[in-house]
């Protein structure tokens, strides 16, 4: 049975959410004349919510939201408002990740580069939309790799986004796999809870938005995976019998799914 690799795309592939998706939500809201703007500790929060369009429907029940924009009483209405905002937003983000202003964090291109070589499956399942998941992979990983990948999952392609895990059984499904042999790239505890109810082993890296959280559960959680001749990968749980040496390989991530299945 082939082994896969599957990446979540915000957080994980780069730093998308803090440098990316809030920077779009508040240049959206800036074109629209709405005087409302997400800092980061409240786009901390509303990362927890899975989806884009979710986390701007959340404003609806929100006071100080209410008190500057007036939200229709109607929730189809409401809907219908955010789904144009979030067009636009969607717009601004794929503009932003196509000036290459957004790098790719460390590691992940070379990881996934050695594991395809070494015969693993790439995918990559997220709750973003499809053309901002798409447009993220092809820059991080260039185009000749990102066509490598065998399947892009999306939170549109699916009933419930994470914590479900109904896209990592999408996936499992598509690509006829076996959970047993899947190892997960996450950076959030909603990511990490989809991918365990999916049985699959989860590697948490997280970043400024994700640090905080519970990842007990992860078989790994690492700073990055880090590049040789840089700075060591932090470890900051490890619950298996793999030692990175400075940064994340192959190697380690074969020892990863060999512990886990043990």
């Amino acid at each position: 049975m082939k082994k896969a690799l599957i990446f979540d795309c915000d957080g994980v592939l780069a730093d998308t959410e803090r440098d990316g998706h809030l920077v779009a939500f508040n240049q959206m809201w800036r074109e629209h004349g709405i005087n409302w703007q997400w800092s980061l500790e409240q786009y901390a929060q509303k990362v927890k919510i899975g989806g884009g369009k979710e986390r701007m429907f959340s404003l609806g029940k929100d006071d100080d939201f209410r008190a500057v924009y007036p939200v229709p009483e109607s929730e189809s209405g409401w809907w219908n408002i955010v789904m144009g905002w979030h067009k636009r937003k969607t717009e601004i983000y794929k503009q932003a990740i196509a000036s290459g202003e957004i790098p790719g964090r460390p590691g992940v291109k070379r990881l996934a580069q050695t594991a395809f070589a070494n015969g693993w499956l790439l995918a990559v399942c997220s709750t973003s939309a499809i053309a901002s998941v798409e447009a993220v992979l092809r820059h991080v990983m260039g185009v000749e790799l990102a066509s490598q990948f065998a399947g892009v999952f999306a939170g549109d392609m699916v009933k419930a986004k994470k914590p479900a895990p109904d896209v990592y059984n999408l996936a499992v499904e598509k690509l006829n796999l076996d959970p047993a042999n899947c190892v997960v790239i996450e950076d959030s505890r909603n990511g990490l809870l989809a991918a365990t109810a999916a049985r699959m082993t989860c590697i948490v890296t997280y970043n400024e938005l994700t640090k905080n959280e519970d990842f007990s559960e992860a078989a790994l959680v690492l700073s990055d995976f880090g590049e040789p001749g840089n700075k060591s990968i932090a470890i900051s749980q490890n619950r298996i019998n793999v030692k990175p040496q400075g940064y994340f390989t192959v190697d380690d991530l074969e020892q990863v799914l060999a512990d886990s299945q043990a």
